[in-house]
């Protein structure tokens, strides 16, 4: 059974309910995180991948949406560690934080006016997309958000409107994914997932000012390719054309973990195929991400398990 902590307790995610007036709900005024736990069902371990690193970031959001959140990043791993013990998962787990204007009021008010709430929960999760073959990406015709409307260097929650959208007229037209660019037409990052191409040996992957998400699994993936395959990344705007022309193409984020692109608006690229690149890093990842690469044991927070329990 899965808990949930809800403005303090630990109570059975069942249980742990909002009013249909709360604020959030009717106007998004929420910032939330994913968190990935990995099962290593060698040594019969939970990694929960870079769960500070997150919970830093969810309070730099609660920051910009006036969110005050009573507890630092180190209590916030703590509760989640807690969480998770209680919920006894022996399987692959996404993990979401959610802070929220909670106060039942139904109209557009001022962000310090309002009354917040916490809740964090662990749920089973596998794939989010396809990870052994490479998928089908079309660019969206609705833009990424500008940092000057919605700054999407932070998760908040109505900011995903425009990712929605772009992933309901991506997968309505036959694709598996979006991908959004800026009001300038620069590639900006898929509907979850920051991208990245391979061109001459090198990774290229758009810059913080295209109006990205600094992925955590991103910067894993840029640090993975330079130490363990000598391979650089360049942080640059790139056009839509490049992409067609590149080597290779791939998606990160912690739902998606690294996934391949093989045609993008219906253009290979490359053959079509996962490249080289793509596979050395996926399998590197995956191996880093469930502890079995020693030099990033410290990326890997070990979960208590108790006792073992039937998957969901």
């Amino acid at each position: 059974m899965s808990y949930a902590f809800l403005n303090g307790e630990f109570l059975p995610l069942s249980e742990a309910k909002v009013g249909v007036m709360t604020h959030a709900l009717h106007y998004g005024t929420s910032v939330f995180e994913g968190i990935r736990g990995n099962w290593n069902s060698e040594q019969e371990k939970l990694y929960i991948f870079r769960l500070k690193e997150h919970y830093q970031r969810f309070l730099q959001g609660c920051k910009v949406m006036r969110i005050k959140v009573p507890h630092t990043a180190e209590e916030l791993s703590e509760i989640t560690l807690e969480l998770v013990k209680l919920s006894g998962y022996r399987q692959d787990i996404y993990i979401r934080p959610l802070a929220f204007k909670g106060e039942e009021r139904v109209a557009v008010l001022k962000l310090q006016d309002l009354t917040d709430a916490l809740v964090i929960f662990p749920i089973p999760l596998g794939a989010y997309l396809d990870l052994d073959t490479a998928i089908r990406c079309c660019t969206s015709s609705w833009r990424r958000m500008e940092d000057t409307m919605i700054p999407p260097r932070n998760k908040i929650g109505g900011l995903y409107v425009n990712s929605i959208l772009a992933k309901t007229e991506a997968t309505l037209a036959g694709f598996d994914e979006a991908i959004l660019l800026t009001n300038e037409g620069y590639v900006s990052e898929g509907a979850g997932e920051n991208i990245f191409m391979v061109m001459n040996g090198k990774l290229i992957t758009p810059s913080v000012s295209d109006n990205i998400l600094a992925g955590i699994t991103r910067d894993a993936v840029i640090q993975i390719a330079k130490n363990e395959l000598g391979v650089e990344t360049v942080e640059r705007s790139m056009r839509r054309s490049e992409l067609y022309n590149a080597d290779e193409c791939f998606l990160t984020g912690t739902a998606a973990h690294l996934t391949p692109v093989g045609s993008i608006d219906n253009i290979l690229v490359g053959d079509g195929e996962m490249g080289p690149i793509t596979k050395k890093l996926q399998d590197l990842y995956f191996d880093v991400i469930r502890g079995r690469v020693p030099q990033y044991l410290h990326w890997g927070t070990v979960a208590p398990i108790v006792a073992a329990k039937d998957s969901l």
